[in-house]
């Protein structure tokens, strides 16, 4: 087995089909990316935890095909660290030598005969392909309010519905929930309702600016699905259930308004939040005409206070929240100003940007004690 390829080729390849990696796994194998050479000009990286797998394609020089896996940390290291010119992989055994310039690594890896084989999905029923950015978009604005990855309920699953020309991504970990919708171009005009695991999607936003693509195919076969973006492949289950029927929980009207903005709001979050019940994460906000005031208290340590200029409409109002739900709202959004819908210091509260774009955050307070 011997290639040639393109620093910058290989470091893309590798950092994407990473995450796909177990580093503390019982199988050593999972820690590490099968490469297979496959001539004339082809390299296939793969990597799977079980749960999700990811396989992309970069060119090669291949001189000499064959297959191998390696440490995904080790090679990450040596690419990073190597000169911006042509690399050189050479397998002795199961051994790869590693050459760029002046500089030599060997680096032992373990046979592809011990690698997982990873079954693609293939269906020509449930196949639907959209924009790429949209899809990025609504997954950056929404998924990242489901339950954590270690949670086995349907709660730690993001709803990816697609009716003919529009996108909803929504998410809910039960005491916030996230959902935005766009408009896309869908070459087939179908339509279908999926509940993915967050970690998929969350995996895919991060190495989505690694793609050079226009679009998405997102494939269906029973309890998997493949989301296959330019050169990349991702791998996962589907969940199965009954979702919570979010949109009916999305109040239309409320009493009390503010306008407010986002970059103000973020750093008034963050300089009141030094001081506050790190178990908690509770900050106080009350809201005045054309004031709002924030509040953070660490009983064994002190209490902190910051104010801010906005627009208000409604009585004054003080209600309390987990500002951390807050700060990951108002950092996803795409908007240099945001509306929040409240009625009292115990219902759901509504924050939206001050744009056209059709996304909405449910959050709930906390009481105050």
């Amino acid at each position: 087995m011997k290639f040639l390829v393109e620093k910058e080729s290989m470091y893309n390849g590798v950092k994407i089909v990473e995450r796909a990696t177990v580093v503390k796994g019982l199988q050593p194998v999972l820690a590490n990316i099968l490469i297979e050479a496959v001539a004339p000009n082809k390299l296939v990286l793969s990597a799977t935890d079980f749960d999700l797998s990811i396989i992309t394609e970069i060119d090669a020089q291949v001189e000499e095909e064959g297959k191998i896996t390696l440490p995904a940390k080790k090679l990450m290291d040596i690419i990073s660290r190597v000169s911006d010119s042509l690399i050189t992989f050479e397998l002795k055994d199961n051994t790869m030598i590693i050459t760029n310039e002046k500089t030599k690594f060997e680096i032992i890896g373990i046979s592809a005969s011990e690698f997982p084989k990873i079954e693609e999905v293939s269906s020509t029923e449930e196949e639907i392909e959209i924009d790429f950015d949209p899809f990025t978009k609504a997954i950056k604005e929404a998924a990242f309010a489901a339950a954590g990855y270690e949670t086995n309920n349907l709660l730690s699953g993001v709803v990816c519905d697609i009716n003919k020309n529009i996108l909803e991504i929504a998410s809910t970990d039960g005491n916030r929930l996230a959902r935005a919708r766009k408009i896309i171009s869908n070459r087939d005009d179908k339509t279908i309702q999926l509940i993915v695991p967050s970690k998929v999607l969350q995996e895919f936003l991060k190495m989505s600016y690694l793609m050079d693509a226009d679009s998405v195919k997102i494939i269906v076969e029973k309890t998997r699905i493949m989301i296959t973006s330019g050169r990349t492949k991702i791998i996962s289950r589907l969940m199965e259930g009954q979702y919570p029927k979010y949109n009916q929980l999305i109040p239309t009207t409320f009493p009390k308004e503010a306008k407010i903005n986002v970059s103000m709001i973020i750093k008034s979050l963050e300089r009141v939040s030094t001081m506050i019940n790190e178990k908690t994460c509770i900050v106080k906000f009350e809201f005045t005409d054309g004031k709002l005031s924030l509040m953070g208290d660490a009983p064994d340590a002190g209490a902190s206070q910051d104010e801010i200029d906005i627009v208000y409409h409604g009585e004054d109002l003080l209600i309390a929240f987990n500002y951390k739900y807050l700060l990951d709202c108002f950092k996803n959004i795409e908007s240099d100003e945001l509306i929040i819908g409240m009625n009292t210091s115990l219902s759901a509260t509504v924050l939206k940007p001050d744009n056209e774009e059709d996304f909405v955050y449910l959050v709930m307070p906390v009481q105050i004690r």
